[in-house]
Parts: structure tokens; sequence; C-alpha cells
């Protein structure tokens, strides 16, 4: 999709055949990163089993890296399917977001303007 800011040559920070990660324009927390079917489609939910398993193969690589560069407490998976649930671009993507103790994220600040 010619429209499609994932679908551009953004910069990224690992890859594979069927999808790579890239740093959150707005992240949670130091670290947030998404990972991104190379496949344009929506939702989380259209994905084949190859594209979830290349997407679960970025996620562990990302935590290897995050646990090294910024010495995260936990970690949150997410998928926001559908502008009801705050998807902001309509390509289908996962959230990895590094937690540390003590922070407290202000997720519907974040999401307010996506969800009115």
């Amino acid at each position: 999709m010619s429209d499609c800011v994932f679908c551009k040559n953004i910069p990224r920070i690992m890859e594979n055949s069927l999808a790579y990660a890239v740093y959150d324009i707005k992240p949670l927390s130091q670290g947030h990163t998404l990972v991104i079917p190379r496949r344009h489609f929506r939702e989380i939910f259209d994905a084949t089993p190859e594209e979830f398993t290349a997407m679960q193969e970025l996620l562990t690589r990302l935590k290897t890296l995050l646990d090294q560069q910024h010495a995260p407490h936990g970690y949150n998976i997410w998928a926001n399917c559908g502008a009801a649930a705050g998807q902001v671009v309509m390509h289908a993507h996962l959230h990895l977001i590094p937690r540390y103790q003590g922070e407290v994220l202000h997720i519907r600040e974040h999401l307010k303007g996506n969800m009115e």
C-alpha cells in the first residue's frame, strides 16, 4: 500500500524474510519496538502461521537486544486490532514494550486521541 507508513522503507532494527522490527515513534517506555509483517494486511488475526513464526523469532531476538541495551524488569506484548482498540496504522503489527520497576504507563493518554 503506497500510503501505508509501514510499507515504506523505514529504518529497521532487525528483520527476517517475513517481518521486520522498528522503534516506535511514540514510545511508551525506553526500547518500545514494533514487529511488523512485510505483507500488508490489516489485523494480526490475518497473519499466516509462517508470518506468526517470523514475528515470534523477531520478538525473541529483540528481547535479547533490549535486555542488553536497557535491562528492563519485564515486557508487555500486545496488538491493537481495529480503530476502536487503538490501532492507528492499519497494517498489522505487534508492540514489544519493555517494563521497568516502578514505572507507570499512561496508556489511556497515549491512545486517547486515537479512540475519540
